[in-house]
């Protein structure tokens, strides 16, 4: 069921570099947010208020404005540019092998700002994970001859906002269900890319079917199936396990624009693609390992979320009590599950 599940959220997370790609032949990639967004908003708001109530019981202003700010920088920020990119005429698999580096910058900043373990295993693995990204990258960049070399710094600024988000998240005491999260962050979008459309007069949607059959493949592909897989596999498994899997929406994605619109994919983005699966393998087996470790060291595990125990244990980490372990408790800080690998694109 796991590899299911796995498999099913790289395609819908992937699928949305495809829908990008879909409707940037027929309007601007603001017109397509906005139009993404706003009817997703206005269904969101009604299960909100009629469904979900009380999910949203206990949590104060402050709750809300910080995950407005949270989508504004998992979403809106990330979103604009990985549209804006491949309207510029970078692949498909190009921005996602930029934006697929997240990991790995959150993975190193992990410890200093969020007091995280991280073992050697797991370093190694996104080490072969971002050499992957780099192969992959480089053999796009030389195909696509005619892109202008700036462009690519585009995807790069958005995965720069999806790490802000990530930690600003993960530094968040109140937990928040994923329905009122998903809520706030597309009604957050749903303000921003209207605000642009609007501004800059590209608010009218083309007549042409293939927009509409972006929109519905983003809405459901990339919101609904990327985005509660998301969730359901953070849960289940932890955000180590989101974050390897995200090394393979690269090469998938590489895979598929191929096949799809023609993009190249040679036998370097086919190395790419190895190092990617290597890097999966490695950083699993990393993290049982550094499960064990931390059992030892009485450290906590980045990504070693999991579902509470009794009397406050964490599985795959130490408990919290100091009366029930005989150690010193562990400080205060956010835990580890709640480390965000970010939004489906």
């Amino acid at each position: 069921m796991n590899v299911l599940l796995s498999a099913a959220f790289v395609l819908c997370w992937s699928s949305g570099f495809i829908g990008a790609k879909l409707g940037a032949g027929s309007a601007s990639a603001v017109t397509i947010l906005m139009w993404r967004f706003l009817p997703l908003t206005v269904v969101l708001i009604a299960v909100a208020v009629t469904v979900t109530r009380a999910a949203w019981r206990g949590l104060a202003a402050r709750d809300v404005a910080r995950q407005a700010v949270i989508g504004a920088l998992s979403q809106s920020g990330y979103l604009l540019t990985v549209y804006y990119a491949i309207q510029l005429g970078v692949s498909t698999g190009t921005t996602a092998l930029i934006d697929g580096v997240q990991p790995l910058v959150a993975g190193a900043l992990a410890g200093p700002l969020l007091h995280q373990y991280v073992s050697r295993r797991q370093w190694l693995g996104l080490g072969l994970g971002a050499a992957g990204v780099a192969v992959v990258t480089l053999a796009d960049a030389a195909a696509a001859g005619d892109v202008a070399p700036w462009a690519y710094a585009v995807p790069f600024a958005g995965m720069l906002s999806l790490v802000a988000a990530t930690f600003l998240e993960g530094r968040s005491r109140t937990r928040v269900a994923p329905s009122v999260s998903l809520t706030v962050h597309c009604a957050t979008s749903a303000v921003v890319f209207t605000a642009l459309a609007v501004g800059t007069g590209s608010a009218v949607p083309p007549a042409e079917a293939s927009f509409w059959v972006a929109i519905a493949w983003l809405v459901a592909l990339s919101t609904f199936g990327g985005y509660g897989l998301y969730w359901l596999i953070l849960r289940r498994s932890g955000v180590t396990a989101v974050n390897t899997l995200m090394f393979l929406m690269a090469p998938v994605t590489a895979v598929w624009g191929a096949l799809m619109f023609g993009e190249p994919f040679g036998p370097r983005t086919a190395l790419g693609l190895a190092l990617g699966l290597a890097a999966v393998v490695v950083v699993r087996r990393g993290e049982r390992g550094g499960e064990r470790h931390v059992e030892r060291r009485g450290q906590r595990p980045y990504g070693g979320g999991g579902r509470e125990g009794p009397r406050g244990a964490v599985s795959g980490g130490p408990v919290r009590s100091g009366r029930a372990t005989g150690r010193r408790p562990l400080p205060a800080g956010p835990r580890p599950d709640r480390l965000r690998a970010g939004p489906p694109s």
